[in-house]
């Protein structure tokens, strides 16, 4: 069964004029690297439990529009992390329920890291601090609009 044209998300067409890219072939191909680098690293994540998914492909969809319109649309139109990409990029926005699993699993990692490690007690104390600072960040974004 097809779905019906209206559920379908909007098709972005994005054919950046050659000016907002790079003028350098060099910079270019770097960007490409960097972009495909962080879209192998976002694809690890939606099957490793404590890698991220999304923040590796939001950085891989602005390496791709400074190297590749077509790829930057293809990530931004992708009917799973599209939506997420492109709240970002509108609001900075984060979903209830990722800001929920992201503090969970930044808690389990932390965790896992001191009973796995042991580490030093200035150590464990460091790593807590930044942890608790990414949290607090991704806490402090606001939701998306409502649809």
């Amino acid at each position: 069964m097809s779905t019906p044209p209206s559920a379908e998300p909007p098709s972005l067409e994005l054919d950046a004029p050659e000016a907002a890219l790079p003028a350098s072939r060099g910079l270019r191909v770097g960007y490409l690297v960097a972009g495909l680098a962080f879209t192998g690293l976002g694809i690890a994540g939606a099957f490793l439990p404590l890698l991220p998914t999304t923040i590796f492909l939001i950085l891989a969809a602005g390496c791709f529009g400074k190297s590749s319109p077509r790829l930057e649309a293809w990530l931004l139109n992708h009917p799973r992390f599209g939506p997420s990409i492109r709240a970002w990029r509108a609001n900075g926005a984060i979903p209830r329920k990722a800001k929920v699993l992201a503090c969970l699993g930044m808690a389990s990692g932390m965790a896992i890291f001191l009973v796995a490690a042991r580490p030093k007690l200035w150590l464990g104390l460091l790593v807590g601090a930044i942890m608790a600072a990414c949290a607090a960040f991704v806490v402090s974004r606001p939701a998306p609009p409502a649809a």
